[in-house]
Order: structure tokens, then sequence, then C-alpha cells
């Protein structure tokens, strides 16, 4: 590529970063990473009316704990700043007049209320209104009007927009990366409002055009949820005579329910039990929360390859990545048109494939926390081997503490069931026997614990089940764990002999 390739991610802060919105940032990234580019966050706040407090700073965290990293923009600072459009509103209404003055735009006077009378004609009539060549020069605008009585409407403070003037009856070709060459007649298309005199500033087609082009963004890569807009930004770089300036357009499929009928929401997460947000997010103005990735125990390196693979498939069978694999493997020709189709249970599957590469060190400093919780205090060196040994079985960091809460604290009640089953006939006898054994090894490590019980078990002819299923009683105070000696070399020979003293002296055997 000759130029410098410079992507930029452009949300809008009207709420919680939507996963799918997640994926559109991870996809520029990986891009301009892949082609040595640059990365740039702008806020895309001209919506006054949608602004919500909050909203930009949750962007910003979001991004950070998923490892998406920004080289310029809010937060950063660039060569092109302000990166939030709300601070640079003096810029459009200059290029709004450009385009008017080169015959590209208009000035329209027109209310809510006249509108809304031609909305009924053409419903009276079974049409669909649309507002283009068909009304514009019947309406009060700087097309209809005189020169004169331009000015002097716009002197006396009443309310206008600018509307870009849709050509009639022309064809506009153009070249998306993802979905190839495309042709639109622009008698199907509306003229747009591209400035509002009402609060000063631009609507996202004239904002993003003139941002781009001045932040020099070489690639364009967003939701498809813009395809329907790309004409009118081929004809706004056409307006403006940047044709040759203009950015390569990427739109990306949408993320589909569970079900793959429609876009992926908030409500189908609510509904079926997971998190479409990045992170836990809470209305400043309603108090309506919604689940985070992070907050549900997801890794973001986790979090970040289940995204990867929603829309974009590598080419091989290969499906856990590094950021830096993706980096390497990453190309917008392999980004699939149609939609991907969201699975909780695989979000959960890539989360447990991350615990289970995870050594007993990263463990233990995520494990602590969980362990305080439940009043246990004990090195990072037993909090690591405890998850270490039962990492395989978990998916989730907090899956931990149900599954190893055993070798922390020793059991005082035993399982109903596993009680009926071992704790009758001549297993109690038999653990007894087991204790001798046990209290007589000096070396209590797995290898020479499980090599000594074995050989006692075998020259005693008792049978192998029920020796340790009794003693998982003992230990464990249930039927799960993992193996006996792993029990028994994490216990140590103390706290084994001690737990074994317990259930003799204290349960009763069943007649």
């Amino acid at each position: 590529m000759s130029r410098q390739v410079r992507v930029r991610f452009a949300p809008s802060p009207t709420g919680p970063l939507h996963m799918g919105g997640v994926r559109t940032a991870l996809y520029n990234y990986l891009f301009a990473r892949r082609h040595g580019g640059k990365m740039i966050l702008r806020i895309e706040d001209t919506d006054s009316q949608r602004f919500v407090p909050g909203a930009e700073d949750y962007i910003i965290e979001s991004l950070k704990w998923c490892g998406i990293g920004i080289d310029e923009g809010v937060g950063v600072g660039g060569p092109h700043a302000p990166y939030r459009q709300s601070e640079r509103r003096e810029i459009y209404l200059k290029y709004a007049k450009q385009l008017v003055d080169a015959g590209w735009a208009y000035y329209a006077f027109d209310t809510a209320a006249e509108l809304d009378a031609l909305r009924k004609e053409a419903e009276a009539r079974g049409e669909t209104f649309a507002y283009n060549y068909t009304v514009r020069e019947k309406l009060p605008t700087s097309l209809s009007l005189s020169v004169d009585e331009v000015e002097a409407r716009i002197s006396r403070g009443d309310q206008w927009v600018i509307r870009f003037k849709m050509p009639e009856n022309d064809t506009v070709e153009m070249d998306d990366l993802i979905r190839g060459h495309v042709k639109v007649n622009t008698s199907t298309l509306d003229d747009k409002v591209l400035y509002k005199s009402a609060d000063a500033l631009p609507t996202y087609h004239l904002a993003n055009i003139v941002d781009d082009h001045l932040m020099e963004i070489s690639h364009v890569i967003r939701g498809e949820e813009w395809l329907p807009s790309l004409p009118l930004h081929y004809l706004l770089y056409k307006a403006f005579g940047w044709t040759d300036s203009q950015p390569q357009f990427a739109h990306l499929p949408l993320l589909l329910k569970p079900t793959g009928g429609g876009k992926l929401s908030k409500r189908d997460g609510d509904k079926m039990g997971f998190p479409v947000f990045p992170l836990f997010w809470k209305s400043p103005a309603t108090g309506e929360t919604a689940r985070g990735y992070r907050e549900d125990g997801y890794f973001p390196e986790a979090f970040v390859n289940m995204l990867a693979l929603l829309g974009w498939n590598p080419g091989t069978e290969q499906e856990l990545f590094s950021m830096q694999e993706l980096t390497d493997a990453f190309s917008l020709d392999r980004v699939s048109k149609s939609g991907a189709r969201f699975q909780p249970d695989k979000a959960k599957w890539f989360n447990a494939q991350y615990m289970h590469r995870k050594s007993d060190a990263e463990l233990a400093e995520l494990f602590q926390p969980v362990l305080r919780e439940h009043g246990v205090e004990v090195s990072d060196e037993l909090a690591g081997r405890a998850a270490g040994i039962m990492k395989e079985r978990a998916t989730f960091i907090t899956d931990l503490w149900d599954l190893t809460c055993y070798f922390f604290v020793a059991p005082t009640v035993y399982d109903e069931k596993q009680t009926k089953k071992y704790w009758k006939g001549d297993n109690p006898a038999r653990l007894a026997e087991l204790r001798e054994v046990l209290a007589a090894i000096d070396d209590f490590s797995l290898e020479n614990t499980e090599s000594v019980v074995n050989a006692w078990i075998a020259e005693k002819g008792y049978g192998m089940g029920q020796i340790m299923n009794t003693l998982r009683l003992a230990l464990v105070g249930a039927g799960k764990g993992p193996g006996m000696y792993d029990v028994t070399a994490f216990l140590g020979k103390d706290e084994t002999l001690r737990r074994i003293d317990y259930i003799l002296t204290n349960l009763k055997p069943i007649e």
C-alpha cells in the first residue's frame, strides 16, 4: 500500500459500547498493526440529544481492557487534535457552505409541519415521501427562493439546515473491500441533512467525511449499517474534489442473535443470560444496568479471540490466537459478507481454553481475591497449586472456589449420597487401617504416597475404588475433586491424618 495506513474507530457516546462496536475497533486495530499503520480514536458526539454522560469514558476503558491500543485521538492527542467532533464544530460550517457555493448543497427553511403535510399527501397517494429532486424546489429552499430572501431569513434568525443536492438519475459506482463493486442510481436516494443551524452542528455524513479527509484516513472499516450511506459519502468526496485521496471502504457483517434471526441486542442477552457489552454499565439517567464480560469473569484475551472469529476466519483450523497472532493473520479479504451468529457457549469455551493455558502464578493472582472473599488467607504458592490442579475443569476463575474449597476448609458435614454409599460395612475400619499406613510414610510426596498405598491395597486384596472413595469422603466431604494423591500431597501429612481422625470420631457408620 503506497500511502500510510490510517484507520479510525469513531463511536458515538450514546450509551455502552456494544460488542459489535468492539469488534469494529478490533478489526481496525488489527488492520493498522498488520500494515504498520496508525489507529485513531475519534468521538463523534454531534448528536447532542442522545449524548450520555460517562459513555466516552466507558468506550476508552473498554478498548483498554481489550488491549486495543490507540495511537492518536481522544485521551492520547496527536497532530489532528481535537478528536471530539463537538470541539471541532467551527470547522464544519465552512465546508457545508463550500458545498452550497459549488452547487452541491442548498439551504432549506421548511418546518416540521410543512414536511408532515407532504408526508400525509404522499401517504394518501399510496407513496412513501422522499425529500429529493421531486420536492426540493417546491419548498422554501435556496433553490426556490431569491438570494436576497435567503440572506434575509438567515439574518433574522430563521432556523435552517443545509441539505446535499442529490443528482437526479445518475449512477454512483463504488468499491467495497468486503462486498466488491456496487452501483446505485441516485434517484433512489434522498437529500440528506449535512448541517443544522439549531445546534450549530453537522450531521454524521458531513462531519465524518470532513474529519476523515483532514485526519488523512486511508481506510474506513465500519459496520454494514452504514452501507446505505456509502453513495452519499462517495458523492461528498467528489463534491469536495477529494476523490484522489478518499479512503477505501470496508463494511463489516452484523453480529447476529444466537438464533440467527436479526442483530444481536441487549434484550437477547437479558433473555438468554449472557452479556453483550464488554464492561458492566449503569445508566446515569435511568439506573438501568447491563452485564459486562469483564465482570462476568471473562479474560480480555478470550473475549478478543472470540470476537475476532465472529465474521473473520484465518483459513485454517486454528481457533486460539494471541493478539500478535491475530495481527499476523488478519486480512479484510477473509471477512465474511454475511452476518456472524453469536454463540454464548462458544464464548465460554474460549474462556475455558485461556483458563487452561494460564500458569499457576497467573492463576494465583486472579484466585486470591476469591479466596479472601471466603475468608481464606494462604500463600500465592498454595493458591496457585490448588488452581493449577483444577483449572482444566473450570471456565471462570470464580468456578475455582467450588472446585477447590476442600483444599482450604476441612469438611465437617458430608455428602449424604456418598456417605450412604461408602461409610458403611468394613469401610470405616479400612480407613482406620489406611490412617496408620499414611502415618508411617516419611516422604509424603504424591508419587511416594501413591506407591506405598497402592502396594498396601494390593497386599490386603482390598478394592481400590472402595478405599479411594472412602478416603475421598474423609478428605473432601463429597464425591468430587482430583485424584486422591493430588489431595493428600496438597494437604500434607498432618492435615490428611487430622481429617481422617475427624470423620472416624464424628461420623457414625451407616448400619
